[in-house]
């Protein structure tokens, strides 16, 4: 190593180390990171934001909620199979804290983020600094601190010459296909702004390659027996197929082996609608094709999913006695679930080595028709309940069916939260694997808008359709402002019933008669149940205050309305909102499935009563499994 060095502060040391990081796979590389999101504040404008305004390669965004920025990001590194981010950029104490819900989002749904909180100053001899929360037991705590469980790798950064080791441990985290997430280094004000002497070799272009690992032979060889014992397999299809990369392996080994597919919301794309052998959703927003094959099915094959208590229906959708689990996962913590048989390994390579070990099987002819049958009659109910043209206000489910139907077939749909996630889940015709793009890991409230920036930076040339309710618009509506800034055109489809449509409705099978989730004017200084026929709603213009934001507005009072709407979305030439009210009431049914919300064990009300009966029952068929 050289003695050369040059003199940074610790901000530009930073930036300038972020612009030469590379990742690589299969041969494909890129950079890194796509540019900064930030909001400047007292806490970073002096640091980080000089730094960025030295230098411009690492093209800074100005966005207008610290929260929604993190969702952008982390929409982007899903849209780009996790091979590419951002770094955020936040200002100490509320600037930072906004970051930590768009943390837990990027590291539950195991995304790469790098979030750069600034925090108090490491010399502390002037504190309390502005928006310092102070601690009476100890000096060496912030509010920063807050990052440490919904981050990977989490570090504060009291000297500048501590990004030399810091870095790097950083970026290993984020490029890593096990344990990413969110990474945090929070970055006192003060040390932002201090120089140090860097070793030149620390700014050398580094490309970080994501390896494909194989699975253990004798756990490889273990499998393929249990495949080839089983009677009747089922495959539940993950997140983790995609990033993988692994969509047209497995389209080719479910056609070798004729083993059906059952997909989880992060799944969804990883076979095509039209696959006879894609029985679709499953689990408690899934259907009765992948739900009845779940049932009774002997061995699941569990590829890149963490068996969320969705796709699990609380542990109740695999109900055969004997029923044993194979998991292929790059994690071996989601490996090992429900007592499997773990392929702690790239999908893609696991199921290309399994096809081999399992050349000339396939599943009985009579279990493989009974799946297709199932695939079809599922296909059906589909066009049932697009069709249903529900008066006076459409449902959810045919205004889901126009936009799936019309929609350009290379378009990304994008939605997180409310009764829709459910809906689409179970609706939505896949034509490629990025064209569902549910955010369910986390199901956070305001993704949707600031999500569809994300996928649109990271895939200007598609057409981007956000889905959202009036709940989750309310909460996080502002990126509308940033996609008009800087040109990125969405198309959002705001359907408004007037409240939380999603816990309404759960609310009443609970027998709470949708309380609290109204969006009405109290009576007699209570909130109005879903029964109530007394109810007065407010008087909020969301079409008007998205006209105050910027977009295109086009309002809608029909289904035929819609459909015209969608249609002349086409024509605007910045982000446009497509607004209508839709059904609160007439929703999409459950098919065959449970998720335990535990109900209360003594009531007053009658119905709540009835409702733990109901519960009691369901509770029973909760599986351990060993």
């Amino acid at each position: 190593m050289s003695a050369k060095t040059v003199r940074l502060t610790m901000a530009q040391a930073l930036v300038k180390y972020l612009t030469c990081q590379y990742v690589e796979r299969d041969g494909d590389e890129n950079a890194l990171f796509a540019g900064c999101f930030g909001v400047f504040g007292h806490g970073c404008v002096s640091g980080v934001g000089q730094a960025l305004q030295q230098y411009p390669r690492l093209r800074y965004y100005q966005t207008r909620n610290e929260q929604a920025m993190v969702h952008a990001s982390a929409a982007y590194a899903k849209m780009r199979n996790r091979m590419q981010t951002f770094a955020c950029l936040s200002s100490i104490g509320p600037g930072a804290t906004n970051m930590i819900t768009g943390a837990a989002v990027a590291t539950t749904n195991h995304l790469p983020v790098l979030l750069l909180p600034g925090d108090i100053f490491a010399r502390r001899n002037v504190a309390p600094v502005l928006q310092q929360l102070e601690s009476e037991i100890t000096q060496d705590i912030s509010v920063s601190d807050c990052f440490k469980p919904v981050s990977r790798y989490w570090d504060r950064i009291n000297r500048a010459d501590q990004i030399l080791t810091a870095l790097p441990e950083a970026m290993r985290v984020l490029t890593s296909p096990a344990d990413t997430g969110a990474v945090t280094l929070s970055l006192p004000e003060d040390t932002q702004t201090e120089a140090y002497d860097y070793p030149v070799e620390f700014f050398d272009n580094h490309t970080w390659e994501i390896p494909r690992n194989r699975a253990d032979k004798k756990a490889l060889a273990a499998a393929a027996r249990l495949i080839r014992d089983s009677k009747s397999p089922l495959i539940v299809a993950g997140g983790g197929v995609i990033y993988s990369g692994a969509q047209d392996v497995l389209e080719q080994f479910v056609e070798k082996t004729g083993i059906p597919v059952g997909v989880t919301m992060a799944g969804k794309g990883s076979l095509l609608y039209d696959n006879k052998l894609n029985l679709g959703a499953i689990g408690v927003t899934g259907n009765f094709a992948a739900n009845r094959i779940a049932r009774k099915a002997d061995l699941v094959i569990g590829i890149g999913t963490r068996y969320s208590d969705f796709t699990s229906a609380s542990k109740t959708a695999f109900q055969n006695p004997d029923v044993r689990f194979v998991n292929i996962n790059v994690a071996e913590f989601d490996a090992y679930k429900h007592a499997a048989l773990p392929l702690i390994a790239d999908a893609r390579v696991t199921l290309e080595e399994l096809a081999e070990l399992l050349e000339g099987y396939q599943v009985g002819q009579d279990y493989k028709q009974k799946a297709q049958q199932l695939h079809d009659e599922w296909q059906e109910e589909v066009d049932r309940i697009y069709a249903i043209r529900n008066k006076p206000l459409p449902s959810q489910g045919e205004l889901i069916g126009v936009v799936n139907e019309l929609s350009d077939p290379d378009a990304v749909m994008i939605n997180a939260a409310g009764s829709m996630p459910g809906d689409l889940h179970k609706l939505w015709r896949t034509r490629h694997s990025k064209n569902f793009h549910l955010e369910y890991g986390y199901s956070c409230m305001g993704y949707e808008i600031a999500g569809g920036l994300g996928i649109k930076m990271a895939a200007p040339e598609r057409e981007v359709i956000v889905m959202v309710g009036d709940g989750s618009y309310l909460m996080l509506c502002n990126e509308i402002v940033t996609s008009i800034q800087e040109g990125y055109k969405l198309t959002i489809v705001l359907m408004d019933n007037q409240g939380f449509n999603s816990i309404g409705g759960l609310s009443r099978s609970l027998g709470q008669e949708g309380f609290g989730t109204r969006y009405a004017f109290p009576i007699n200084n209570k909130l109005p149940d879903d029964t109530s026929d007394q109810v007065k709603a407010l008087p909020v213009d969301l079409a008007m205050n998205a006209r105050g934001l910027g977009a295109h507005v086009l309002e809608c009072k029909t289904y035929d309305d819609f459909v015209e709407a969608f249609k002349k979305s086409r024509e605007t030439d910045r982000t446009t909102v497509i607004y209508i009210r839709n059904d609160r009431y007439e929703g999409v049914p459950g098919y065959e499935c449970w998720w335990d919300v535990p109900v209360a064990e003594v009531s007053e009300i009658e119905s709540v009563k009835q409702a733990r009966k109901e519960w009691e029952k369901n509770r029973k068929l909760e599986r351990f499994f060993f």
